[in-house]
């Protein structure tokens, strides 16, 4: 990006380029949502590793990997994993995520045992008031310089 905020590549440049979901899963997550950010800061915490990417799904590499998938590019009610060719959402994504993370946070994938319609309510209900509990940002965070390292390139142009 220049200076004043404005991107320094070209517009027709493929979002994805520098994208590889199969060395390391993209999370798509709504980039507003207070709760949203809270997640990505803890998952860089605890991704050990350095295997995930993130991109807000709004942002060229969310929206391109959206349409790659076959998936909607307006519903931004849940966050996306994205691992090699294959994606998750809402609590499978969580569930999946978390057993890549280190323990105590792997144990939770027991609980995909748990019926995806349940599983999916409860995640429905945290969707649904994410913005009321926790707050809403009118605009996408430019997150601190070791959060952003971990962000999928150009995803926050």
């Amino acid at each position: 990006m220049s200076h004043d905020g404005a991107s320094d590549a070209p517009p027709d440049a493929d979002p994805l380029a520098d994208v590889d979901p199969h060395r390391h899963p993209v999370i798509l997550f709504d980039g507003v949502c207070n709760l949203c950010h809270g997640t990505i800061r803890f998952l860089v915490r605890h991704d050990d590793e350095g295997v995930f990417r993130f991109a807000p799904l709004d942002s060229p590499v969310g929206q391109a990997l959206l349409r790659e998938h076959g998936l909607p590019t307006e519903d931004h009610n849940s966050f996306v994993l994205v691992e090699g060719d294959e994606t998750s959402q809402k609590s499978t994504a969580a569930l999946r995520v978390a057993r890549r993370l280190g323990a105590p946070w792997r144990f939770a994938w027991a609980l995909r045992r748990l019926p995806l319609g349940i599983r999916d309510a409860a995640y429905d209900v945290v969707a649904e008031y994410r913005y009321e509990v926790f707050g809403k940002k009118d605009a996408c965070e430019v997150p601190e310089p070791e959060v952003r390292e971990r962000f999928a390139e150009r995803a926050l142009e």
